[in-house]
């Protein structure tokens, strides 16, 4: 999700000390669950993670390439996750060969991209013919509201929008989930504002020792938090209908290869 400026969130949870509660938010264990799930039976020849910022997807094979804007971002994973290759990246501009990869992830990044047509483009040409490719996005253009713009959003999406940029790179869906109800948006919503509040507050020097002490004690209560509202947040996206759904997955098939400026087909 960092393809463009570094958005307040970002900044607070590129802190070192504070790097695995972003880790610990329920948001992001139930996305990264979903996306898991539905690559659990893959294997893969080569795997790319497009702005995959601190918190990737796929953690679980070092066949990857995770790519991001961010070169703190990427130093950052490269620490803490150790697998696999980090490359710093435009996802408009991917510094790849074309039909290199088998699979790819694309969580929560297209919102952020001023040209997300361009970025779709690029991952059809990176890809190899038949890869597949997960998606995750923001949905419902009229849920548009103070996070998305906290988060530098230019976007949310309608499905069949975002089906129509996919299948015009020759994408073609499998499967479309749930991943976050309304009640990820309300979430959101009210966090953003008590965060809001806080950097609004006249900051206050704290020693470095205080502030690590501090973290030692809240990081437990917050990864046991977020573990608890996990459960209401996916009971909530399964019971509401898709017309209510705040995050969208989809599973795709490159079925067709995009043509060249040339009108020529690359395989």
């Amino acid at each position: 999700m960092h393809q463009t400026e570094s958005n307040h969130f970002q900044t607070f949870y590129e802190e070192d000390k504070y790097i695995h509660l972003k880790n610990y938010l329920y948001n992001y264990r139930l996305r990264k669950m979903s996306v898991e799930k539905n690559l659990q039976y893959e294997r893969y020849e080569l795997m790319l993670e497009v702005g995959s910022g601190i918190s990737p997807m796929i953690t679980r094979t070092d066949r990857i390439i995770y790519t991001d804007l961010s070169f703190s971002a990427i130093k950052i994973l490269r620490r803490e996750q150790r697998i696999g290759r980090y490359v710093v990246a435009d996802a408009m501009h991917l510094p790849f060969k074309a039909g290199v990869f088998s699979h790819a992830v694309s969580s929560e990044v297209l919102e952020h991209l001023e040209d997300d047509h361009k970025a779709i483009k690029e991952l059809a040409r990176a890809m190899k013919q038949s890869g597949r490719l997960i998606v995750t996005f923001p949905h419902r253009r009229k849920y548009f509201a103070n996070d998305d713009r906290f988060v530098n959003h230019f976007r949310r999406y309608e499905l069949p929008e975002m089906e129509y940029r996919l299948k015009a790179a020759g994408f073609r869906p499998m499967v479309i989930q749930k991943v976050l109800g309304p009640l990820e948006k309300i979430t959101m919503c009210f966090v953003v504002f008590c965060f809001s509040m806080l950097q609004n507050r006249k900051p206050r020097e704290i020693k470095n020792a205080r502030k690590i002490k501090w973290i030692n004690v809240f990081a437990p209560f917050f990864n046991w938090l977020n573990r608890l509202y996990m459960g209401p947040v996916w009971l909530d996206a399964m019971i509401m209908p898709r017309a209510l759904s705040a995050v969208l997955l989809i599973d795709l098939i490159l079925s067709e290869k995009p043509a060249t400026k040339d009108g020529t087909i690359t395989l």
